[in-house]
């Protein structure tokens, strides 16, 4: 257990130490401020805006800000839901891979236009390298960049006086891919590249077996295989983006678990790291921004604190395992150089630590990539994720999109404590007013009723039960976690569950765009609201938003609207999975 415990605090350490820097990196870009990077990449960023026509010094209006988010990313969900049904006669599919059928082509199109990255097929054997490397990867970059944009529109909300624009649409999505993405991803891709992960046009190989493998036929005749294939493609490029967007992904069907997607532990430390690396340094561009880095420091350990307590949930269920595993203590399950624990699922390669790290990262971000499979997880390590998922990805959550949904809570949370003194509720000192809060209702609470609608009528179809991979309390859990999957935007499943059927395709995918438009439109009208109020001046009776007793209270009001929304149904679930293994 002490090797769990240093593991898992090496890589929080790692993961701030390298995001604080990067704050302030991205703070900078983001105010068209002056960075190493400048004398190569503004002829590039200006050479864009020229080809584009557009006008960068533009301030738009929050409801264009709004529409021109709405436009780009209907265009965006039409153009790649095209390539994936017509993939067939598009180059770049040297496997001859048939376009998908349409209520997976909407699905996957709204998956990744939404940065969720749902994936309800196996990449290597459903997708082109076409699709994969202009639809998909190309999504990756633009919907992480979305969610960034409209953090920094609300940023712009709260630091302007009397204002009615809160930036430019294009000028931000420029710069965010041009400065940020592109930068990062580069780097992570040679790295990962340069480890052994594929990044290549050239068609699968054959290779011979070591061990021939006999497989039984329909009509009960043996074959033996001596052959098989490893699918190639220009992977390492995705890997990076996937998860430094929080995307999520897998250009392989067995995500990072997939031994050419994360070969070994230097490339599965930094494909972790990059998890949660923007998400963090966005706490500290916050901070920068607003000319106040204690409200940065503020929302980052409240952040953070959720997500020591998740780590250390996990770590420690998956490391005791289940009776069942132990025989009740009788049967030790490790062995020279791996401890023991539920290792079911896991690769050995990583070991507990590491798997469980990982599935704490990327379901507290909106990311989804996974290296071990969470449906074999004990019921409360299994429920964490999901938890953390149900809270509206705001454990630093997806790039931009975790930050201002927190913030979201920051408000309600003021405005809950306004109530108990008598004052009006101020955050950076602008008052919060009967429309912001019934804008910040909406980005609480837009998850828990998206996941609830939607798992509460698919457990209702008896054609569900033909999904499920078991019966019983976990199948209602694989059920739940993959709307709370949808409905986090994060994209990781309970694997065994089938969702490649025409209902839960659909749905699934309505879903994610629900739960991500609603809040983020929510999110822009704060900030045109906020922009055009003056500020107030701090007095005695203003309540403190950058102490501990905020900290305290906004970790209470996530717990209360998100954990509390969903306790009867992890109680049919997990928690009654739980009782039945212990009791």
């Amino acid at each position: 257990m002490t090797n769990v415990v240093i593991q898992m605090a090496l890589y929080c350490l790692i993961l701030v130490g390298l995001a604080i820097p990067l704050g302030a990196y991205i703070g900078k870009v983001m105010n068209g401020e002056h960075v190493f990077l400048s004398r190569i990449l503004v002829p590039v960023e200006n050479g864009i805006y020229k080809v584009l026509k557009v006008d960068k010094k533009e301030d738009m209006h929050w409801r264009k800000y709004a529409a021109c988010v709405g436009v780009f990313s209907v265009i965006s969900l039409g153009v790649l839901w095209l390539i994936l049904c017509i993939q067939k006669v598009l180059p770049l599919n040297p496997e001859g891979i048939g376009g998908t059928s349409w209520h997976l082509g909407f699905n996957t199109a709204a998956s990744f236009v939404t940065n969720t990255n749902w994936q309800a097929y196996s990449g290597e054997s459903t997708l082109s390298y076409f699709s994969q490397m202009i639809g998909l990867n190309f999504q990756n970059f633009v919907s992480a960049a979305v969610g960034i944009v409209v953090l920094f529109a609300l940023i712009r909300g709260f630091i302007r006086v009397k204002q009615k624009g809160i930036g430019n649409f294009y000028t931000d999505m420029v710069r965010t891919v041009v400065y940020v993405l592109l930068p990062l991803s580069l780097i992570v891709s040679v790295c990962i590249a340069s480890q052994g992960v594929p990044q290549t046009f050239r068609a699968y190989d054959e290779v011979d077996l070591v061990e021939p493998v006999v497989v039984e036929n329909e009509d009960g005749s043996t074959t033996e295989v001596t052959k098989g294939v490893v699918p190639l493609g220009p992977a390492a490029s995705q890997i990076a983006i996937k998860q430094l967007g929080t995307n999520g992904g897998g250009f392989y069907g067995n995500n990072s678990a997939h031994p050419l997607e994360n070969p070994n532990p230097f490339t599965n430390l930094l494909e972790m790291i990059a998890i949660l690396l923007i998400p963090v340094a966005l706490c500290f561009t916050f901070g920068r921004n607003v000319k106040d880095k204690r409200q940065g420091r503020a929302i980052f350990l409240a952040m953070f604190i959720m997500l020591a307590a998740a780590l250390a949930v996990i770590g420690y269920n998956e490391q005791k395992g289940t009776p069942q595993i132990e025989q009740s203590g009788v049967v030790y399950t490790g062995a020279e150089d791996q401890a023991g624990g539920n290792m079911e699922g896991k690769e050995t390669r990583f070991g507990i630590a590491t798997s469980a790290t990982w599935a704490g990262f990327t379901t507290a971000a909106s990311n989804g990539s996974v290296n071990s499979m969470h449906d074999s997880y004990t019921p409360i390590g299994g429920l964490v994720p999901m938890l953390l998922m149900m809270l509206g990805e705001v454990v630093f959550g997806g790039t931009g999109c975790g930050l201002y949904g927190m913030l979201g809570f920051a408000i309600m949370t003021v405005f809950i404590a306004g109530l108990m003194v008598g004052r009006t509720p101020e955050y950076l000192c602008k008052k919060i007013e009967p429309f912001e809060m019934k804008m910040a209702v909406l980005v609480c609470l837009a998850t828990p009723v998206a996941i609830l609608a939607g798992s509460g009528i698919a457990a209702l179809l008896p054609a569900t039960a033909d999904s499920l991979n078991n019966p019983g309390a976990h199948g209602l859990s694989e059920v739940l976690y993959a709307y709370s999957s949808a409905g986090g935007n994060n994209g990781s499943a309970f694997a065994g569950f089938n969702a490649n059927t025409p209902f839960l395709n659909v749905s699934i995918g309505l879903v994610m765009l629900f739960v991500r438009f609603v809040p983020m439109f929510a999110t822009l009208a704060i900030a045109g609201h906020m922009a055009a109020k003056k500020k107030v001046a701090v007095s005695a009776g203003t309540l403190p938003t950058h102490n501990a007793m905020f900290i305290f209270l906004l970790i209470v009001i996530v717990l209360l609207i998100g954990a509390l929304s969903f306790f009867p149904a992890l109680s049919l679930g997990p928690i009654a999975e739980y009782f039945q293994m212990t009791v």
